[in-house]
């Protein structure tokens, strides 16, 4: 009954509302703000480079990043795609890099948001999000208890049993540990950093995330240099099955465009989550260099480009250049099977190490969203959490027992119904996002160093928490 459920509502929202409405919104925000990811691209990546200075209130724009790459970069990179292309074929991929430049967008709109209405907590960290904008920027606190409760539910607990789930078919696979005890092992090591809250689960993130991400790149570009001479093959593979272009002059159609279109996209929203307002609720606890919200907004736009367009493509091509595309759908096994055919034994260790360390800092950065969302319900008060980190430890241990399939649907529905309200909020508050980043882009086309002068934008007197931005007659916060 349960997984029928589940079957139908992921076929209601992932095979009807949010392609249409994550593609449309996608499109919207990216012709109202000039194609920005293309334009000020170069931007981005400037931007990131100068990211570490730290803030008085909150954490630096680079940790904060870090935080949001170890949420985004876990089970949807390796095993996610993995289950795309076996399910759906390679078009898949297609599709999930088509995701990711409209989502580039998205994530310039929400994290910009996030910053414009974040306010500080108890200890004075800034803390925002999605919740807080549907609040004071929409009046609708209704709708941010709403969106709070289905990220609690999707980040904190679901996507949490999934990346745990992962790193045990990982560690089972490869090791031959039994899942219990690598569960234990889990739920030991996240109480030891979520504990500390926010503030450790950045320092965390700044120490795996980077070097990481570069080993997992380095091993996918000596695969890469392995096979060179059957790239042209593989990425026009790629571009014909999205199309059903592939499977037609082989005489047949074993995947169709809808299928690949499906789960692209899908697996393509679970690892770069634009569009979902995960991200943003981190987004929201940075001091931004330079002082104003759009600048955090490239920050996070270059996070959906490392995500999707970097390490989801390095795990394609470890796994299509294997001639594995057709095997089974059976995620983490699937990419270890791909790199121990390129490298050997050695392989399956490396990906087993790597799941490791983007699952487990998916784990720990997912607690920290839900953190500031349990925030958000109790009145910015801390009283609730200790409690909720029982019960986020409890569905750790979970998904290290569950079967695969079932919390893999669970996860989509989760997301899907958090993507929806965001997306409402998203279109409903673009207008003042869009003048918001476009004061940004007319200081730095002055040669000014752009801060975030309140008072162009009367709208917000009322609405936003006293002395977190300048306005014309204050000084910038150094």
């Amino acid at each position: 009954m349960l997984e029928t459920i589940i079957n139908f509502m992921n076929s209601l929202l992932w095979g009807k509302l949010l392609v249409y409405g994550l593609v449309g919104a996608g499109l919207f925000f990216t012709i109202r703000l000039g194609f920005i990811q293309v334009t000020h691209f170069v931007h981005g990546i400037k931007v990131l480079t100068i990211s570490r200075r730290p803030g008085k209130h909150g954490l630096s724009s680079f940790q904060v990043f870090c935080t949001s790459m170890a949420a985004r970069v876990g089970a949807g990179n390796m095993a996610g795609v993995a289950v795309a292309i076996g399910t759906a074929g390679p078009g898949a991929v297609f599709w999930m890099w088509a995701i990711a430049v409209l989502g580039m967008a998205t994530a310039m709109i929400e994290s910009t948001l996030a910053q414009v209405y974040k306010v500080t907590d108890s200890d004075g960290q800034y803390r925002g999000g999605p919740a807080y904008y549907m609040e004071k920027g929409l009046g609708q606190r209704w709708m941010g208890v709403v969106f709070s409760l289905l990220l609690i539910v999707a980040f904190g607990l679901v996507f949490n049993a999934v990346q745990a789930n992962t790193i045990t078919g990982a560690m089972t696979q490869v090791f031959g540990f039994e899942p219990f005890d690598v569960g234990i092992v889990i739920v030991l090591c996240s109480a030891f950093v979520i504990v500390g809250g926010l503030k450790k689960v950045a320092k965390v993130s700044e120490l795996i995330v980077p070097v990481m991400a570069i080993a997992y790149i380095a091993i996918a570009l000596v695969v890469v240099a392995m096979n060179i001479e059957k790239l042209p093959d593989i990425f026009m593979l790629v571009i014909n099955s999205a199309f059903g272009w592939q499977e037609a002059a082989a005489g047949g159609v074993a995947y169709s465009v809808a299928q690949a279109m499906q789960a692209g996209i899908a697996r393509g929203l679970f690892s770069n989550e634009a569009g979902m307002g995960s991200a943003a609720n981190v987004a929201a606890s940075a001091s931004p260099n330079p002082n104003h919200p759009a600048s955090q907004g490239f920050v996070q736009m270059m996070g959906v480009f490392v995500d999707t367009i970097v390490i989801c493509t390095a795990t394609a091509a470890i796994i299509l250049l294997s001639g594995d595309a057709a095997a089974s759908s059976d995620g983490i096994a699937k990419t270890i099977s791909a790199l121990t055919s390129h490298v050997g034994e050695w392989g399956g260790a490396f990906i087993a190490f790597a799941i490791l360390l983007f699952c487990f800092t998916s784990i720990i950065a997912n607690y920290s969203y839900a953190e500031t969302n349990v925030m958000f319900l109790f009145g910015n008060s801390k009283k609730a959490l200790p409690l909720f980190r029982v019960v986020v430890l409890g569905m750790v241990m979970f998904g290290s027992l569950a079967k695969i399939s079932l919390v893999w649907d669970l996860a989509d529905v989760s997301m899907g119904l958090m993507a929806i309200v965001n997306i409402v909020a998203l279109v409903l508050l673009s207008g003042l996002a869009i003048r918001v980043i476009n004061d940004y882009r007319e200081q730095i086309d002055a040669g000014i160093d752009p801060i975030f002068d309140t008072s162009k934008f009367p709208e917000l007197a009322d609405q936003l928490e006293e002395n977190i931005w300048p306005n014309s007659s204050e000084p910038v916060n150094k």
